[in-house]
């Protein structure tokens, strides 16, 4: 549960690269799977069962909640790895679980983990919230929802003091940047129908991010949806109405992007994390609001729309298949070393050259995502403008590297 009176900025981590930039940029939770019981199971690398150690000790370390997503449908061969699951997620001291299945939210609360029912469950109106409190503190509405039914449903559960399993009001949470799918709510079966992989299982194959071609049946006449993919929705963004998400009432806002890379995370998450107190502070103006707007748009995205908030009837679709991010990365090298006492690390550049003025990316898994200008760099302890593929260069640089890492170039698209 929120404790300072301010909405919950609650980010995405589908590796440990991602955990981190979360962690360096201002989240107040995170949310992630472990293995394949989450509805991103096959979009991204996910965690291990061994991992949920460290995943704890780095948020409790930043005083970040932690939320593992366990909200795909559930066999009964699966429910003996959910119980296993859970169990080592309580001993790590996880926050909460995030669930859709009734068998999860059971198991769980018998357990006595805490519950956040998944928008898998499509809550839509308040007697279904006061049905699931009686198991989840927090509940994540439809993204069908209009800001209008958003505030009725906070306003109602302060109105008739409607509370969960801990004691406290119920907390509502809403889905707030990044990819929208064309389903209600995330339940689709056309990737089930056509590859018998099933979305609900976290193992989708996003057909509706493909161009089609319409065939009347009867006459045979062929309509071919020119400049726009029909079926793929473009990327959920409220920044530029954030006020009003605030005054809405809900207590968290989700970022979406386990599957996103680790840059993309770390963007978002500064960007909605200086917007957020901005807005506390009063100082939420309209220029800041589209410098934030040129900011998540030099990251993956397939442009931006406020969803269903504003009382949109129908959708905003892409008009082509991939990002229209401003800006792209390219892969330039991998860390050799880094020599502390003087805080220099050595690359090995492995592609594309890179010189002085270049902005420069670095992940990593313990490194998260760091971005800098280069303004100094030495090839064989000779001070150069430029370093070439096959060199090995030395940058000095405030932060520690490891093998691990990788050094990318940022370019304008």
């Amino acid at each position: 549960m929120t404790t300072s009176g301010r909405i919950e900025l609650m980010a995405p981590a589908g590796n440990f690269e991602s955990l981190q930039a979360s962690l360096d940029n201002g989240c107040d939770s995170v949310y992630f799977g472990i293995d394949q019981l989450n509805m991103r199971a096959r979009a991204t690398v996910n965690f291990a069962l061994d991992d949920l150690p460290e995943i704890a000790r780095r948020c409790n370390e930043k005083k970040v909640r932690t939320y593992l997503t366990l909200n795909t449908i559930i066999y009964d061969h699966d429910l003996s790895i959910v119980k296993t699951l859970l169990a080592k997620a309580k001993e790590a001291g996880i926050t909460a679980v995030i669930a859709s299945d009734q068998a999860v939210i059971m198991i769980a609360k018998t357990m006595e983990i805490e519950v956040h029912i998944s928008t898998q469950l499509n809550v839509t109106n308040i007697e279904t919230v006061k049905f699931y409190a009686m198991f989840a503190d927090t509940i994540v509405l439809s993204r069908e929802l209009s800001l209008r039914q958003v505030k009725k449903i906070t306003d109602d559960i302060e109105k008739e003091q409607i509370k969960g399993p801990s004691g406290n009001l119920v907390e509502i949470e809403i889905f707030g940047h990044g990819a929208l799918c064309m389903a209600v709510s995330g339940k689709c079966y056309l990737s089930l129908h056509s590859h018998n992989s099933s979305a609900n299982r976290g193992a989708c194959k996003q057909n509706c991010r493909k161009k089609y071609t319409v065939i009347d049946q009867e006459s045979g006449f062929e309509i071919e949806i020119d400049n726009e993919y029909m079926m793929s929705p473009k990327d959920l963004c409220t920044l530029d109405f954030l006020d009003q998400v605030i005054d809405s009432g809900i207590k968290v806002l989700k970022v979406e992007g386990r599957g996103r890379a680790a840059d993309y995370v770390a963007t978002v998450i500064r960007t909605y994390r200086e917007a957020i107190d901005s807005y506390y502070e009063e100082t939420f103006t309209k220029e800041k609001i589209n410098a934030w707007m040129k900011n998540l748009a030099t990251v993956y995205n397939r442009g931006f729309w406020s969803g269903y908030y504003l009382g949109q009837k129908l959708g905003e679709w892409s008009d082509n298949p991939g990002s229209s991010a401003t800006q792209k990365k390219v892969y330039v090298g991998k860390g050799m070393h880094y020599f502390p006492k003087a805080s220099i690390a050595e690359f090995k550049i492995e592609a594309y050259d890179i010189k002085i003025g270049d902005k420069i990316l670095i992940t990593g898994p313990s490194t998260g995502t760091q971005e800098l200008v280069l303004e100094e760099m030495y090839v064989n302890d000779i001070n150069t403008e430029k370093a070439m593929k096959g060199d090995n260069c030395t940058i000095k640089i405030p932060f520690r590297i490891r093998l691990s890492d990788k050094i990318y170039k940022i370019v304008e698209n």
